[in-house]
């Protein structure tokens, strides 16, 4: 369910901000985005895995609240990020 060290690895050369940076909030909230996709098709197949939708809507907590964050330091960041991951907000 993990991401592979191939997929992750590119997201973070994607949106990183420099040479580098692991854990800038952009490269945390495109991680959690991905993970969240992929959870969410598992939970399609498997509608009764509570433990994992648990941890979904944890996951889309700690998102909220790193997009919240960003907006707050510096919106061009914010509006740069939520249109390369293509967010509603």
């Amino acid at each position: 369910m993990a991401l592979s060290i191939e997929n992750k690895s590119e997201i973070v050369q994607t949106h990183r901000r420099h040479e580098g940076d692991t854990g800038s909030a952009e490269v945390q909230i495109a991680l959690l985005t991905t993970r969240i996709a992929q959870l969410t098709e598992h939970l399609k197949i498997h509608k009764k895995d509570h433990s994992s939708r648990r941890g979904l809507l944890k996951m889309v907590g700690k998102r909220s609240g790193l997009l919240k964050f960003l907006a707050r330091q510096n919106r061009e960041r914010y509006l740069t990020t939520i249109g390369k991951l293509g967010l509603r907000r």
